[in-house]
C-alpha cells in the first residue's frame, strides 16, 4: 500500500525514522489541538463574562509562543526527515503564526490586546480563526495516524512460499 506523503523506503533504518516522525508529529499535532482547545474555551469564556479581557489577553499571550513553537519544531522535524510534501502543507501554518506574532503593534501588550478584543470586536476573528486552526490540526493528525500505522505495516520481506501438500486419493 503506497502513499504520496511517504517516501519508498528502502531499509529498516528508513523505516524506523518514519515511524519516529510520525509519531513525534502526532504527538505535537495533538498538543497543539489541546492548547487550541484551550484557547477557545478561554476565548467563550471571555464572551460569556467568566472572564475579563485582561486575564483572558494575558493567559491567551503567554501561551501563543508555545503555539508558535509547536508548529515550528514539527516543521523543521518534516523538513529534515525528508517528508516534503508534508513540509510544504505545514509551511503556510508556521508563515502565517510568524506573521501574526510580528505583527502586534506597537502598545499592545500582544496578539491579544485587552482594548482592542472587546471595543475592536477582534472576538469574533479570533474565534474563528482558533476554529480554522483546530480544523487544520486535526485534519492532520488523522494524516499522521494514518502515516504512522501505513510505516509500522510496511515491510520488505517477502512472505514464506505457500506450503504445497499434494493430496492422496
Amino acid at each position: 500500500m503506497k502513499s504520496i506523503f511517504t517516501r519508498p523506503s528502502r531499509n529498516i533504518k528508513m523505516k524506523t525514522l518514519d515511524t519516529i516522525t510520525y509519531s513525534f508529529s502526532m504527538m505535537d499535532n495533538g498538543a497543539i489541538l489541546l492548547l487550541l482547545v484551550y484557547f477557545l474555551i478561554t476565548l467563550s469564556d471571555l464572551e460569556c463574562d467568566y472572564l475579563n479581557a485582561r486575564e483572558c489577553c494575558s493567559k491567551l499571550n503567554w501561551w501563543t509562543p508555545w503555539l508558535l513553537g509547536g508548529q515550528a519544531l514539527l516543521s523543521v522535524v518534516l523538513l529534515f526527515s525528508g517528508h516534503w510534501l508534508l513540509w510544504l502543507l505545514n509551511v503556510p501554518v508556521l508563515v502565517w503564526l510568524v506573521y501574526r506574532q510580528w505583527s502586534v503593534r506597537p502598545g499592545n501588550i500582544g496578539i491579544y490586546d485587552p482594548a482592542d478584543i472587546l471595543n475592536g470586536g477582534q472576538l469574533q476573528r479570533h474565534t474563528r480563526n482558533t476554529m480554522v486552526f483546530i480544523t487544520f490540526y486535526l485534519i492532520f493528525f488523522f494524516v499522521y495516524l494514518y502515516l504512522f500505522i501505513l510505516a509500522l505495516l510496511q515491510t520488505d520481506e517477502k512472505p514464506p512460499p505457500p506450503i504445497y501438500e499434494p493430496r492422496h486419493l
